[in-house]
């Protein structure tokens, strides 16, 4: 029984699989809070959804450390991530340039990972948050670059107080975080440009 086998594997066939779920990554912040499936059809570890994996495999590489809650970092898919992307996995939110949270997690903030700096905006973290599902939940109406005039979204299973940390990432712009929720094999793409025009 080979290592891989005991983790679980990754793409099929990398280039193909990553460079389509790249494209939809793309899609996903270019038109914030639009649905986009990705590509890849592979089995994530536990703890991880099929999107959330399959953009970590697609995105990081040994250079972009990695924060996953203790739990996920110290079982299945930090070992899943260790293996297929050679990433280092850090116990800093702030050292992060890829990072994971559970939309019901009460913490870290959005305020804890790294916002960028005046000199290096893009150098801020992109924060994946797993949610319930990408519908059914508080409604919030987005506007911003991507947006023709309004768009609407109800993620669900995010904690009391998130849309407000995101307004607020927001606010820091050009600084911020961009973030991607997702759920099953799809995503939502908000970047930092995205304004929270109206929630609760």
């Amino acid at each position: 029984m080979t290592t891989e086998t005991l983790i679980g594997p990754g793409f099929s066939d990398p280039v193909f699989q990553s460079q389509g779920a790249f494209r939809a990554l793309l899609a996903a912040l270019a038109e914030p809070g639009t649905r986009h499936v990705l590509p890849g059809a592979i089995i994530p570890p536990e703890g991880l959804q099929a999107a959330t994996a399959t953009a970590l495999l697609t995105l990081a590489d040994y250079e972009t450390p990695i924060w996953l809650p203790p739990t996920l970092r110290d079982g299945a898919a930090g070992a899943w991530l260790r293996f297929h992307c050679g990433a280092a996995l850090v116990s800093d939110p702030a050292q992060a340039a890829f990072a994971v949270i559970d939309g019901t997690a009460p913490e870290p903030a959005l305020a804890a990972f790294d916002a960028g700096s005046d000199q290096f905006p893009d150098r801020s973290t992109t924060l994946i948050v797993q949610c319930a599902a990408l519908k059914g939940g508080e409604a919030v109406t987005l506007t911003g670059p991507g947006i023709a005039t309004t768009r609407v979204i109800a993620p669900s299973g995010l904690r009391p107080g998130f849309w407000a940390e995101v307004a607020a990432n927001n606010e820091a712009y050009p600084l911020g975080i961009d973030l991607l929720l997702s759920h099953a094999d799809a995503v939502l793409g908000l970047p930092r440009s995205t304004r929270i025009v109206e929630f609760a």
